[in-house]
This record gives structure tokens, C-alpha cells and sequence, in this order.
């Protein structure tokens, strides 16, 4: 039994090695291509991202329903539309939509009717009211009808709380002279109108998108001229065939971001602590009429304390007024002057006890004088200018101390001088 066995085994292992000798060695396919087919007309020249036109023959029967859309129009614009609205009227008829303009109401219309052979022209129709709306001209708003291009209205008046900011980063948009604005439109190849809270942007697809990006990193506080700036670089790389399936990053500029100091606040305000208790309440309107005696007091009585309260202020800015008018006439204070001899005292008052030392000294020089003996007289020529000159000099210094009180002791000498004669 044994043997039949392993004869059985041996003949089944030489067919398996037969039949793998012969078959095909199998491909592993992926899941996802599992059940998909060759196509042999689906080549490499065809662009599957071209947009085929769409000819007023492509649609087999008219459509079943009426579709409309209807936008409001400020008023400023309303003499511009009526005398637009015949050129509105007939590029829309050639693609079988009918537009109306209610200048009443202040709204355009445009509606399907049964002529109309493309079914999204009445979108692009509600574009084109749209734009209009938004102060577009028509020879730009018109571009919208066809098949590669479309449009966005970009809404930047929520992006920022404060005014003042939204005005500065609105601007930066359009640049000095609207050049920046300009160099957008040249890179992305679209119309960019920026009007009140809205910039509105028609183009082909890829530019739209471009612009939106742009729009909102400026009024997110990221200037235009960097967008501007990698925009260009990527124009100038598309030139190069070779650099079709690169990375571009190296060539990009890179920029850094800057952090800026934001300015502290003046009035700091100091947390207050905290009480378990609510804080009083404060007396109603009522209350302080009650107060004051207002609220018992008649309608005429209240006009007269409020005209008399009116008039007390208008008196207290009229002084106000008159005292500033003052000023400008009162005189400015003057410096005082710098003496150079800082020693000398600035009051002019006699010092009386210095006066009299030196009359005393005078007396005593006087008497010495008197007392002295006569010298011999050898020539009367010789002696006598000598004895003139010190006369002169002793009635000099007289006159000098000439002062209240000296008078007296002048007497005395005289009538001392003639005792002796």
C-alpha cells in the first residue's frame, strides 16, 4: 500500500510540473486598474483640459422651465445702464436670453426663453448683471459670455475691524497712480475693479484664482509686491521647456517675516479684585431729580434753569476768552542783570559809623598839623608856595567831609587860631 501511494504521489508532482512548464508567467495587476480597458484612441496629443465650444446645435430641445435671476444697482448708476442697456440687450439675444431693467424698483432681470440653446449662458448672464452692478463697463463685463473666461466678486470689508486700517490696506491694493493694480492685471491677464467693500475680477480660471489669493493676503497685512514679485519669477520659468517638471522653489524668492513691536496701550487699566459682593446701585434718573427738586418742579421752571445754567457757561468761556486775550498784552518778565562786582553792595545807603571814623582821623591830622614849629624862613620866595600849596590842600579835604555834624569841629579850629594871634 505503501508503494501505490508514493506511485500516485510521483505522478501527480510531474503533471504540476508540466502544466507550470507550459502557462504563461501571470502579471500582478492593481485593484483599481483591475477591470479597465485598453483604449487605443485616448493618445498622448489629446489636452483633456480644453474646453470644447459649445455651438447652438449641441442641445437636442429647448428647455422645459424658466429660469431668471435679478440684482439690485446703486443709483449712481443708473444713467450709465439706460444708456448701456440696448447693448446689454443684444449680446444677450444672441444667445437667447432676454434682460430687463426696472428703474423703479432699481434691478436688472435676465431670463431663459425658448430659444435659448446653452443652458449655463443664463449664469453667465447673472454675472454679467452682476458686474454691472459693481461699476464694471460693459466692454469688460460683455467677456464674461464667453467660454474661458469667468468672474469673482471678492468681499474685503469683513476682513478688518478697524476703518482706518481697511482704507490703508484697500489702497496699498491699488497702489500710487494705480500702478500696482496695473502690474496685477498684466501677470494674471485679468480685470480688476475695486469698488467700496468688494473687489470684482474677471479672467480665465487660473488668473481668478491668482487674484483672490492676491486680494486677500493684502488686506491680511501682506503686501502686494511679493506676490508681484514670485508672479514674475514664474513667468519667466514657463519660458524654459527644460524646467517643465522641476521644482521651482529655488528659484522663488523667500521672504522673511518681520516681527514688529506692537505699541503698548497709554491707559493701562489695572484688573480690580475681586468681591464675591455686586457693586451699588446707582441712583436712577428719577432719583436725582428727587434730589435736586427738578422733578416737583413745571415745565416753564425747567426751560428757565436750563436757559439759566446755558448762561452761566457761555459766561465762564466769554472770561475764559477775555483772559487769553489779556495775556497776549501783559509784558514778559526781565531777567535780572549779572553784576560784575559781586563785592559791592546793591543799596545805595551811606554807611554812617565808616563816615565818622574818618572825620575823626581828619580832626587829628588838622591839629597835628597846626601844631607843628614854624621852619626859618631863608627866602620868602621859597617859603611861601610850599606853605600855599598845603593851605589849598587842608581846604580841599574841608570841603570833602563837608558833612552834617562837621561844621562844628571847622569852628573850633578858627576860634582857636585866633586866640593864638
Amino acid at each position: 500500500e505503501f508503494q501505490t501511494f508514493q506511485h500516485y504521489f510521483k505522478r501527480i508532482n510531474l503533471r504540476i510540473a508540466l502544466t507550470m512548464a507550459t502557462e504563461e508567467p501571470t502579471v500582478i495587476v492593481n485593484k483599481n486598474k483591475k477591470y479597465r480597458k485598453d483604449k487605443p484612441w485616448d493618445t498622448d496629443d489629446i489636452d483633456h483640459w480644453k474646453m470644447e465650444e459649445f455651438k447652438p446645435g449641441d442641445m437636442k430641445s429647448h428647455l422645459l422651465e424658466e429660469s431668471s435671476f435679478a440684482t439690485l444697482f446703486p443709483k449712481y448708476r443708473e444713467k450709465y445702464l439706460q444708456q448701456v442697456w440696448p447693448n446689454v440687450v443684444s449680446a444677450l439675444k444672441e444667445h437667447g436670453i432676454h434682460a430687463l431693467l426696472d428703474l423703479i424698483e432699481g434691478s436688472m432681470t435676465v431670463k431663459t426663453t425658448r430659444k435659448t440653446w446653452d443652458p449655463y449662458m443664463i449664469v453667465k448672464a447673472r454675472d454679467v448683471i452682476k458686474l454691472l452692478a459693481r461699476s464694471v463697463p460693459f466692454e469688460q463685463a460683455k467677456r464674461v459670455l464667453q467660454d474661458e473666461m469667468t468672474s469673482d466678486i471678492i468681499k474685503i470689508g469683513n476682513v478688518t475691524r478697524n476703518k482706518e486700517r481697511f482704507v490703508k490696506r484697500r489702497q496699498r491694493l491699488v497702489g500710487p497712480n494705480g500702478n500696482t493694480l496695473k502690474a496685477l492685471e498684466l501677470l494674471t491677464e485679468c480685470y480688476i475693479k475695486v469698488q467700496g467693500s468688494t473687489v470684482a475680477a474677471l479672467g480665465p480660471y487660473k488668473g481668478i484664482k491668482q487674484v483672490r489669493n492676491i486680494v486677500m493676503d493684502t488686506m491680511n497685512n501682506i503686501h502686494p509686491i511679493y506676490n508681484i514679485k514670485i508672479l514674475m519669477t514664474k513667468k519667466e520659468l514657463m519660458k524654459d521647456p527644460t524646467l517643465k517638471e522641476e521644482s521651482w522653489d529655488r528659484f522663488l524668492p523667500k521672504f522673511k517675516k518681520k516681527n514688529v513691536k506692537t505699541k503698548k496701550p497709554k491707559k493701562q487699566i489695572t484688573k480690580k479684585k475681586y468681591t464675591p459682593f455686586p457693586p451699588p446701585q446707582q441712583p436712577s434718573k428719577v432719583d436725582l431729580q428727587l434730589e435736586s427738586g427738578e422733578y416737583f418742579m413745571k415745565e416753564h421752571e425747567k426751560k428757565q434753569r436750563k436757559q439759566e445754567e446755558k448762561a452761566q457757561k457761555q459766561e465762564g468761556k466769554v472770561a475764559e476768552k477775555a483772559e487769553k486775550k489779556k495775556q497776549a498784552f501783559v509784558a514778559p518778565k526781565e531777567e535780572s542783570v549779572i553784576r560784575n562786582n559781586a563785592e559791592e553792595p546793591p543799596s545805595s545807603a551811606v554807611d554812617i559809623e565808616n563816615l565818622k571814623r574818618k572825620l575823626k582821623k581828619r580832626k587829628l591830622s588838622s591839629v597835628a598839623i597846626e601844631k607843628q614849629p614854624e621852619a626859618p624862613v631863608e627866602n620868602d620866595d621859597e617859603a611861601t608856595k610850599p606853605k600855599k600849596k598845603k593851605k589849598r590842600k587842608i581846604e580841599s579835604e574841608k570841603e570833602e567831609t563837608s558833612v552834617p555834624g562837621t561844621k562844628v569841629a571847622g569852628e573850633e579850629v578858627t576860634k582857636k587860631k585866633k586866640k593864638k594871634a
